[in-house]
Formats: C-alpha cells, sequence, structure tokens
C-alpha cells in the first residue's frame, strides 16, 4: 500500500478544518498522515488536531496575492521534506476542499490512489458546492455536508494538481504544477465548500483580517456559485462529469497550458445519493 500524506495551511478556519481532519484522517488511515500548518503564531491549535502533525508559522504575506504565493511556496517545500520521509504521494489542499473517491467503486481514497499510476502529479475533476436558496437551508455543521448540500458548479478552477508523486512545484492555491502538464483522474472529483453558505460568506466580510488582506471583492465573487446553483437547472451528473473531464482534458486556455479549460460553460450537477454520507 502507498504511504500517503495531506497537508494544509489555515488561518481562522476551525469550522472547515475540522471536518478536514476527520475526513482525511478516516480515508488515510489515521491522523499521523495529516500535516497541518497554521499561517501565523498568534493561532491557536485546537484540541481536535491532537494526534495530526501541527505547526504554526510566521505569518505570511500581507495581501490576498502574496498569501498565496508565500503559502504554495511553504506547502511545496513541506512536501518535499515528506517524500524524503518516505511518502509516495502527497496531497495538498486547502482545508475546505476534500479529494474523494466515486463511491460506486466500494473503496476509499488511499485504496483509491494505491491502485492508480501519478506520474508527477494527478487532479480529481472539481466540484465547486453552491447553496440552492429556497431549497437549502444553512448548513448544520454537526451534519454531513453532503446530506445538506446536492448542487455544484463542473467549473475548471477546483480541477487541481492536488496529489504529487515526487517533489515539484505547486502553482498558487494548487491549481496547477509549475512546468508540468496534468491528468484528471477517473472517477476522482475534488469537493469546494468554501462558498456553499450565504451566511457564512456574509459572516467572513465581518472577518476584520481577512478584509485588511484584500479579500472582500475575492468573497463577494465567489457568492456567485450560490447565484449559479439557484438559477440554473441541474445536469445529468454522470453525463456532465463525462463531459467535463473530456473538455478539461483537451481545452487549454493560451495563457496558461497546464490549467483545464471548459468553454466558459457554466454547468450545474445534482449529486447522486450516494456521495452523502462522505464528507
Amino acid at each position: 500500500m502507498k504511504k500517503i500524506a495531506v497537508l494544509t495551511m489555515v488561518r481562522n478556519d476551525d469550522f472547515y478544518l475540522r471536518k478536514w481532519v476527520e475526513y482525511y484522517g478516516r480515508e488515510l488511515g489515521g491522523k499521523e498522515y495529516l500535516y497541518i500548518y497554521f499561517d501565523g503564531l498568534d493561532q491557536e491549535i485546537p484540541a481536535f488536531c491532537e494526534g495530526t502533525h501541527s505547526e504554526k508559522l510566521p505569518k505570511i504575506g500581507t495581501d490576498v496575492v502574496s498569501n498565496d504565493k508565500g503559502r504554495v511556496a511553504v506547502m511545496s517545500a513541506k512536501a518535499a521534506d515528506l517524500f524524503a520521509q518516505g511518502y509516495d504521494l502527497v496531497i495538498g489542499t486547502d482545508c475546505d476542499e476534500f479529494l474523494v473517491a466515486d463511491p460506486a467503486l466500494g473503496k476509499g481514497l488511499a485504496a483509491f490512489l494505491d491502485g492508480i499510476p501519478v506520474k508527477g502529479c494527478a487532479s480529481g475533476l472539481g466540484l465547486d458546492f453552491g447553496q440552492k436558496l429556497g431549497e437549502e437551508g444553512p448548513i448544520d455543521e454537526t451534519l454531513p455536508f453532503l446530506q445538506q448540500r446536492h448542487y455544484a458548479q463542473l467549473g475548471t478552477r477546483y480541477t487541481k494538481a492536488s496529489i504529487l508523486s515526487k517533489p515539484l512545484q505547486w502553482g498558487s492555491g494548487f491549481h496547477r504544477v509549475k512546468g508540468r502538464n496534468f491528468h484528471i483522474v477517473k472517477d476522482l472529483y475534488l469537493l469546494h465548500f468554501g462558498y456553499f453558505d450565504m451566511g457564512r460568506i456574509e459572516a467572513r466580510f465581518q472577518d476584520k483580517s481577512r478584509l485588511e488582506q484584500g479579500w472582500e471583492r475575492h468573497m463577494r465573487k465567489r457568492s456567485r456559485t450560490i447565484r449559479l446553483v439557484t438559477g440554473l437547472r441541474a445536469r445529468d451528473f454522470a453525463r456532465w462529469t463525462r463531459i467535463a473531464r473530456l473538455c478539461q482534458h483537451i481545452l487549454r486556455p493560451p495563457y496558461a497550458w497546464n490549467k483545464p479549460g471548459m468553454l466558459g460553460l457554466r454547468i450545474i450537477v445534482r449529486i447522486p445519493d450516494r456521495f452523502r454520507d462522505i464528507v
């Protein structure tokens, strides 16, 4: 069995981090395979991180751009260290992102990754979840997310090169690997929940540290997923994930050949019930 680690960097994100620790600790066979870096010496390491490798670092960057670039440089270096310690694969995600193997296969994430070749890096197909206003209420953090959220956009932003099989340099936000192409793995998905609840988005506008770093425009932009999920008709999951994977495999923006493209299509899918208990 491949030895797999997962890492993330967080700041003031206990809500998502708790779910991240729970999910990856279960899927990878123990919290000892989780590496969490806290952005700022002022951060407190929560009790639920006990058993993980958690470390506080000096604050990185003073705005969104410098913070993203600084974070990914640290994460790439930490991944290289983990390979030197004997890991076969290193997964890098934000704490609101969950790499999931299709439950129809009857195997968890670790078993799935053990059974596929990863030549440098690999990606899951991105699913950006929103809240369907009028149908879905506020999120209850005590219940699985996928029992409460059923719709996601098949965009390109969250088809990320999250998985490495050797030391490489991630681009900002794990969106790509510098100087390399990417492979979107069949039956593997990256679920993003960062903007899946209107109440939480509005609350983030009140986070002074985020506003000082220029996050207000970014957060307002991300509420667009909720508008799309609410306003557009949901398409068939199996058909459109297959189409999206093909489009993103073939198409590339002219300014970034190693990022996926999808011709600007705005496709919303309803997630099958087989996913409802995973995250």
